[in-house]
């Protein structure tokens, strides 16, 4: 790859982390924080992406992220007050900059004149008050204008500036910011190559330069610094004010350099080192050099200041491919070390022995391993979230209602997979509970709602899995209406008798939709059934919860991980299969007093003052055409999404084990009941089984027992290949 695009690619990866901030620190100011902290990170995060696109020459980045960041900057200060229309246009300049990064990655063009608008809109709110509104006429005397309207004295700044090897290391140049600080004043550059070594000996990633620039500008420190905030840990940087010019040029007259002593009361004296380069110029006080400093240079003295800060944590970019990679290669590792402990246990070793314990070793190991590992994948899911603001408000503009969003669990942790393939399903949910759920302003108004509607997106670890919750405080369902619909599409017949339940799960069938109209949004029967093929796909269930004239929550339940999962080994015949520990809630031995017949194939078992259904993993699977023994059967109960629980019926337990998934859809083809598919130690292939499909059986399907009977050898054929 070329060494320059994959500089670019690195310059836009980090343009989307400070997007998120961006977002993130807007949306929380929009909520009512609007501290200095947080003002501080919104505007870092647009200065960032402005100095790095400078770089690039990315133009029209940098002339948009000007103007933005000049807007931030008087929020910053107190000059502008961060009110509610304030931060509205805020949001907007911040979906347009993503729109203008878009564009210059390549991925298609940004909106000319909705960003001239924006920058426009920005531009008002940072224009003077004369600007904005004319004064009244008046016939009295013109008041002077007070001191705050006077333009401030210019200063001379002086900026020793070092770089780092780690700044040209992380694709910074000098230039570009010795370009940023001809944007403040008229400077003065001087550069020292005074350590430059001869050409044998000269590292090729060493840095040897130092700049000193003296910059003539009535700006303020901060302004300097902020010049120099993306890169601040990789320079050594020096900067130091010597009043105004106007003070240095008629108060000294000095022809050479020279040293003279200044004593503060009650302080310690300070040697100031002042240099007049020709006699046609004015005195520029270099350095302020402490005594304790007088005997070292001031590169010396910056970069003891610079060891004397706290640590920075490091990170490495990976490319995602090589992480891949590795876990496959781990869970390899994995499936090896169950192979060699069950060889050991063949072979009738003690557990006593030798070899035995440095096996169990290896195990613990291994498992640290591949924790370790599968933790390098993990992410927050605030990375899917962030991006939900801005549709809220798109999608509330074109449907013209007011909707708030709010989020919980944003740090709730899941594999890097899953977080890159929930994000459309959840856009489709959130449009759907926005377009479809909401009610208009008029009928909240007439339902006594507040006119604002509320969306929230929940994320929050259960069981094994994480769970992701989209409501709205709508009108909910309107089960009639859904009904009538998918009779007109001929997807039920004109009789069906139907739950709740069953008419709510009606909105994920191909074509259907209740729109009046075909819009933008919604009205051509896609996305709902996306959602649940999506949903499906991760090895996850989408359910329904409405209540008319409340709402409806949308709950998605999908592993943490595509790669490994904790599971109990159990017996079922002749086959071993695997059930997800985090679903297991205990095991026991029934008893056949417990066990009652509803009918010819449904049972239940009285537990603890309740009825719990019994299910014959062997007879829904296929395995077996006879009820099993119950006096040799273990049973356990377990629990699924929404609370809902069963008692499975199995031959044995044969113990647990962290096993590595195998894609069942992948190698051969989604099954019912069935979720994925492992390699045991034996070699042999075992069935995970999907809980929740499991309990929400009520009666033998003759085809699931023909899938269950061929997955076996298919999938084991199939994996002899991979």
């Amino acid at each position: 790859m070329d060494p320059m695009a994959a500089i670019r690619q690195t310059f836009f990866q980090e343009c989307e982390e400070q997007l998120a901030e961006l977002e993130s620190g807007l949306t929380n100011m929009d909520g009512g924080a609007a501290d200095a902290e947080t003002v501080n990170a919104v505007f870092r995060a647009v200065h960032s992406i402005k100095g790095s696109a400078g770089i690039f020459a990315l133009d029209e980045l940098v002339k948009f992220a000007h103007v933005f960041e000049t807007t931030l900057d008087a929020v910053r200060s107190g000059r502008l007050p961060a009110t509610p229309d304030v931060i509205k246009i805020l949001l907007q300049a911040s979906d347009t900059l993503s729109d203008v990064v878009r564009a210059a990655r390549g991925d298609g063009a940004a909106d000319d004149e909705k960003t001239q608008k924006v920058v426009a809109a920005l531009k008002k709110l940072i224009a003077p008050a004369s600007e904005q509104s004319a004064p009244a006429a008046s016939s009295a005397k013109p008041a002077e204008a007070p001191l705050e309207a006077l333009p401030p004295a210019e200063k001379i700044w002086v900026i020793s500036f070092k770089p780092r090897p780690e700044l040209y290391a992380n694709a910074n140049e000098a230039l570009p910011l010795l370009r940023e600080l001809g944007r403040l004043g008229q400077t003065e550059v001087v550069l020292d190559d005074t350590t430059l070594p001869a050409l044998p000996d000269l590292d090729p990633e060493g840095a040897y330069l130092t700049w000193t620039v003296t910059l003539h500008s009535a700006c303020e420190e901060t302004a300097i610094r902020e010049v120099f905030e993306f890169v601040e840990d990789d320079c050594l940087l020096e900067i130091a004010a010597q009043g105004s010019a106007e003070a240095v040029d008629e108060g000294f007259d000095l022809g050479e350099g020279f040293e003279f002593e200044i004593f503060a009361p009650g302080g310690e004296g300070v040697d100031f080192e002042i240099y007049a380069p020709d006699a046609d110029e004015p005195a520029v006080i270099v350095e302020p050099v402490h005594a304790e400093q007088a005997a070292v240079g001031p590169v010396e003295a910056m970069a003891a200041k610079a060891e004397a800060g706290a640590p920075v944590g490091a990170t490495i970019r990976v490319d995602l491919d090589r992480v891949d990679r590795l876990i496959n290669l781990v869970g390899e590792l994995v499936i090896n070390e169950a192979m060699l402990s069950q060889r050991v246990l063949e072979a009738g070793i003690t557990r006593a022995s030798a070899v035995a314990m440095a096996l169990e070793e290896l195990e613990h190991l291994t498992r640290e391993i591949q924790d370790s590992v599968m933790a390098i994948r993990a992410q927050p899911v605030r990375s899917v979230f962030m991006r939900m603001p801005r549709l809220v408000r798109e999608v509330a503009s074109q449907t013209g209602k007011q909707v708030r969003l709010l989020t919980e669990g944003e740090g709730t942790e899941v594999d890097k997979t899953v977080i890159e393939r929930i994000a459309d399903p959840l856009t489709h949910m959130i449009r759907n509970a926005i377009d479809h759920g909401l009610e208009s302003a008029e009928g909240r108004a007439a339902a006594g709602k507040p006119l604002e509607g509320t969306v929230k997106l929940i994320a929050v670890h259960r069981s094994g899995r994480i769970v992701l919750e989209v409501s709205d405080d709508g009108g909910g369902i309107n089960r009639p209406r859904v009904k009538q619909k998918a009779i007109e599409n001929g997807l039920i017949a004109p009789d069906a008798q139907l739950t709740d339940n069953e008419i709510d799960n009606l909105i994920f069938l191909p074509g259907f939709s209740t729109a009046q109209t075909i819009s933008n949004i919604s009205g051509r029967g896609v996305g709902m059934d996306v959602v649940r093929q999506s949903v499906q796909a991760l090895g996850g269930r989408i359910s329904i919860t409405s209540v008319p004239g409340v709402g409806s929550t949308f709950t998605l339940s999908l592993p943490l991980t595509l790669a490994v999962l904790d599971g109990m080994v159990v017996r079922v015949g002749s086959h071993t299969m695997i059930v997800p520990l985090g679903t297991v809630i205990e095991t026991l031995k029934p008893k056949p007093e417990n066990v009652h017949a509803l009918d010819a194939q449904h049972r239940v078992l009285s537990l603890r003052g309740g009825y719990t259904p019994l299910i014959d993993v062997a007879e829904i699977l296929g395995y077996s055409d006879t009820p099993i023994d119950l006096a040799k059967a273990v049973a356990l109960l377990v629990e699924g999404e929404g609370g809902r629980r069963a008692v499975l019926l199995v031959d044995a337990i044969d113990g647990q084990r962290q096993v590595v998934i195998k894609s069942l859809e992948a190698n051969y083809r989604a099954v019912p009941g069935i979720a994925a598919a492992t390699v045991m130690g034996d070699g042999r292939v075992a069935l995970i089984l999907d809980i929740d499909a499991v309990v929400s059986v009520t009666r033998t399907e003759a085809g699931r027992r023909a899938d269950s009977k061929a997955v076996e050898i298919s999938f084991k054929s199939e994996m002899s290949h991979v």
